[in-house]
């Protein structure tokens, strides 16, 4: 496989574990929410893996976009 078809697959990949996180993140908070240090800070948690999803997503589209340049 030659280096061009391996990054525009690896940009898929990216894209879709991005949008995987997003589609995780409800039940995954409802399981932080039962450790007691992390319930005063739900907020930054959540923040970090909407952070975490769009910065896997915006890697994604960019190796994406560089292989059609």
């Amino acid at each position: 496989m030659d280096k061009k078809k391996f990054r525009l697959y690896y940009g898929i990949i990216l894209i879709a574990v991005g949008l995987g996180v997003f589609y995780r993140i409800p039940q995954v908070i409802l399981q932080v929410e039962t450790i007691e240090f992390f319930r005063q800070k739900i907020h930054l948690v959540k923040f970090c893996f909407y952070i975490l999803g769009g910065l896997l997503i915006l890697a994604g589209g960019i190796r994406i976009y560089k292989n059609y340049k």
